[in-house]
This record gives structure tokens, C-alpha cells and sequence, in this order.
């Protein structure tokens, strides 16, 4: 059984919508009750194959270069359905339940590097600007209190 002192419930939920047209990826900003921020990117599958394509593309156009299909994810990627907003949800909640939350989503630091709370395991992390610069400035964020 869980300890409550690993516990983490979320405060607010940002979903920023990389291509609101065709809605294959977007990144997710969560704020914990506990203070600290993550995120994550979310992705579909029709968003992988159009990376494959694109891959194929330009390996195709390079000489002495075989024309593959393929696709890399340099950073863990949450790969869903759909983009709908249920979806995500329910997916932040079934890794937080299975405790793999922290081994996706990125723990968001200070500028010095400092996380805000100490984390139960190392991963990679963002900075405080970085996710500002997301939340303040992206084109369109859904939020759980209001859509810009």
C-alpha cells in the first residue's frame, strides 16, 4: 500500500495545443498542490507516423541515404488516443496511481537548478523560465478554470 507522503494530487491543468488544427501533440503543465510543477508531452499516433513521414522525406532527398520510416523521441513522450482533455486527465491519473508519473513528466526547477520539492527519484528537469515562457505566452492553453 502507498504512503500518503509520496502522495501527489493535481492543483491545475495546462494543456497547450501545438497545432489546434490538427490536434496530434501538445504539451501538458501541471501544477501540484504541493507547489511544484511538471511537464510532459503528449502525442497521438497519426503525430508519430507524420514524423516517420517526415523522416522518410528527408532521407530520402540526402544522397547515399537510404529512405526509411522511423521516428525519435529524445524526450519521454505520453503517447494517447486523442488529445481530448478526459484523456489526458485520465492518463496524468493512472500514472500518478501506478507511480510512474515522475519517470514522464519533467520536474519544472528555479532558474539555479533547484527543484521546488525534492524529488523521490532523479529525471530530467526544466526550468522555472522555461515553463513561464509555456504558460504565459503559448497560443492556446486550455485550462481546468478557463480557455484562452
Amino acid at each position: 500500500m502507498k504512503s500518503d507522503v509520496n502522495l501527489q494530487i493535481p492543483k491545475h491543468i495546462w494543456v497547450e495545443m501545438h497545432d489546434n488544427a490538427e490536434k496530434l501533440a501538445c504539451d501538458v503543465i501541471i501544477e501540484m498542490e504541493n507547489g511544484a510543477y511538471y511537464t510532459a508531452p503528449f502525442v497521438t499516433l497519426p503525430y508519430l507516423q507524420r514524423q516517420m513521414d517526415l523522416s522518410y522525406e528527408v532521407s530520402r532527398s540526402l544522397p547515399d541515404t537510404p529512405a526509411v520510416h522511423y521516428a525519435t523521441l529524445e524526450t519521454p513522450h505520453i503517447i494517447v488516443a486523442d488529445l481530448d482533455r478526459d484523456t489526458i486527465e485520465d492518463a496524468i491519473d493512472n500514472l500518478l496511481g501506478l507511480d510512474t508519473f515522475e519517470s514522464v513528466f519533467t520536474l519544472v526547477t528555479d532558474e539555479d537548478g533547484y527543484e521546488q520539492q525534492p524529488p523521490r527519484r532523479k529525471g530530467k528537469r526544466a526550468t522555472t523560465e522555461v515553463a513561464a515562457v509555456v504558460v504565459n505566452e503559448v497560443l492556446v492553453i486550455e485550462s481546468d478554470i478557463t480557455v484562452a
